[in-house]
């Protein structure tokens, strides 16, 4: 099926169900037990710096590994499966002196992805959507990394908005049927995606739903630039996106109360996927698939969920226990807020009538 017959399916299993994501990518690409060989491979044996690490790359080097993590995750249920391009931005690719490849890598993740979910289509003939994930980068529009010098920043909104119409671009060209703009701690950094995304469009003549997850980073209930969710929300509603959520930093212990609150005002579908909890001593996740399988059980049955994902520590085992406790159970209704003026800075501001 094309495109625009895979999304039509899509929202119309959206509007009668839950929607499954996949889980993380960095959790399953540490069973392979990759070398510093396989993010070099052949073509950048010679590089000056190591790239262990670049997870991105692996879709030039290895991209065997990341069709059997696509599968994994498809075959564990999911409907929606997010492209290898978290730090896929020339900003973030500079730490690896690898900015020029930046295009080729988006490209080449999407189509990865795409022809595994073709390949899962093919089976059953239901829709299987890829999202294009397009990250934070290791930059920050609203605050400066030098707490001597608060005016300072690395880089602007301008620059910002060209990396990531270079993404977009790549991710259209690949085969994404969405744009994932997430794990956004600053939403200035999540504007200038937006802005990337439109010039995208413009140039391409192609539009593609945009999906905005944001990020808190701990219990005050706040993004790292300082907003509450209502008030992040309100600064991304006028790009009328297909789903907004939240995802990442938190255990979905934490993450519930956040959860209620983007639900009561979102207009549109609400998503969330959790880290398997917080981060322990050891730097890894205690939540078991089967301890985050009553989470998501809870969260489907109070109404707050229309799609449901994993983000750090989750395996396809946690997707397949996920789509279980969300089977069958009726998707939340979008919220129908009253007409009114609503901006925001860190706090909501809503009008009164």
């Amino acid at each position: 099926m094309n495109r625009a017959q895979r999304l039509q399916k899509l929202n119309a299993e959206l509007a009668r169900r839950i929607l499954i994501l996949d889980g993380s990518m960095g959790a399953y690409l540490q069973v392979f037990g990759l070398t510093s060989n396989d993010f070099h491979g052949t073509r950048f044996a010679e590089h000056p710096m190591s790239l262990k690490g670049d997870n991105d790359l692996l879709v030039l080097t290895r991209p065997e590994i990341i069709v059997q993590v696509h599968e994994g995750y498809l075959a564990a249920g999911a409907d929606m499966i997010s492209t290898n391009t978290f730090n896929a931005t020339a900003i973030s690719q500079a730490e690896y002196a690898l900015e020029d490849v930046v295009y080729e890598i988006n490209v080449e993740a999407a189509r990865i992805a795409r022809e595994s979910a073709d390949r899962f289509e093919a089976k059953d003939g239901g829709a299987r959507a890829v999202a294009g994930a397009m990250g934070p980068t290791t930059k920050l529009l609203s605050m400066s990394p030098d707490v001597g010098n608060p005016g300072r920043r690395d880089v602007d909104f301008d620059a910002m908005a060209k990396n990531y119409e270079e993404q977009a671009l790549g991710l259209i060209e690949g085969g994404a049927d969405l744009l994932l703009i997430e794990t956004i701690t600053d939403t200035l950094n999540a504007k200038s995606a937006l802005w990337g995304a439109w010039e995208a469009f413009d140039r391409t003549g192609i539009e593609l739903p945009l999906w905005i997850s944001g990020t808190i980073t701990d219990r005050s209930g706040r993004t790292l630039s300082g907003q509450t969710v209502e008030a992040f929300y309100n600064s991304v509603r006028h790009a009328k996106p297909w789903a907004v959520g939240l995802n990442c930093a938190l255990g979905p212990a934490e993450m519930r109360a956040f959860l209620a609150d983007l639900s009561r005002v979102a207009e549109c579908a609400v998503s969330a996927y959790p880290n398997a909890g917080l981060p322990n001593a050891m730097g890894g996740y205690d939540e078991t698939a089967h301890s985050m399988e009553a989470h998501y059980s809870e969260w489907a049955r109070a109404g707050l969920l229309n799609i449901a994902g994993g983000c750090c520590g989750t395996t396809p085992e946690h997707v397949a226990h996920m789509k279980r406790a969300v089977e069958g159970v009726t998707p939340r209704a979008f919220a129908q807020p009253e007409p009114r003026l609503r901006l925001a800075g860190l706090e909501p501001f809503n009008a009164v009538a």
